[in-house]
């Protein structure tokens, strides 16, 4: 006996909705397309802009539809405003992998834009949320990488001023007695210019 074939219809058909209260956000840098469920809004999907107003909109929207959670995907940094402000005003928001959604299968050619389909998805509740660690922990892990570049970008502009002085056949290390440029060194400089009369500097 060959057994028959379910096509994706009657699957979908079989998932039962879990978030019937559920939208979905396509974040982007320029635009966010949101879609909520098809009996809240004449228009089931609208385009909004990115500027704070925009954002403020978005909520307005969502809160007017009756949506009470919100899925979105973690494309680069675009979410992190959006992603804030609504769940400032009290909405459930669901950070997802843009892999999960693409690799989900069953998406229907009714579902044309990508809000859509993770409302679908979030709808009946195929979406998990990504990793994100507390607030305390997000500002202390911003203050850290802001450190982290700071120090890397000192350590670049050390090298171009070293890089500089030696096109200008200017041996400041090799007077120093130092082979790069380090506190030690600029301590000897200031030291050096501090004693010597303003006519006679060289720099």
């Amino acid at each position: 006996m060959t057994p028959c074939k379910v096509s994706g219809a009657r699957r979908r058909q079989r998932l039962q909705v879990t978030n019937p209260d559920a939208a979905g956000i396509d974040v982007g840098a320029d635009a966010h397309w949101v879609c909520v469920p098809e009996d809240r809004a004449a228009e089931q999907v609208q385009r909004f802009g990115t500027c704070t107003a925009d954002l403020e909109a978005i909520a307005d929207w969502l809160q007017a539809c009756a949506v009470t959670t919100v899925a979105m995907e973690s494309t680069g940094v675009y979410w992190v405003p959006l992603y804030e402000l609504l769940e400032g005003r009290g909405f459930h928001v669901l950070l997802v992998d843009a892999r999960q959604v693409a690799r989900a299968p069953g998406r229907p050619k009714t579902d044309v834009k990508d809000c859509q389909w993770i409302q679908r998805l979030h709808s009946y509740g195929l979406l998990s949320a990504a990793f994100r660690p507390q607030d305390q922990v997000v500002v202390l892990r911003a203050y850290l990488r802001q450190r982290d570049m700071l120090v890397t970008y000192a350590g670049q502009h050390i090298q171009h001023m070293q890089k500089a002085l030696e096109q200008m056949n200017v041996k400041l290390t090799e007077v120093a007695g130092e082979k790069t440029w380090n506190p030690k060194l600029h301590h000897k400089l200031k030291t050096a210019l501090d004693n010597t009369p303003l006519s006679q500097r060289m720099l």
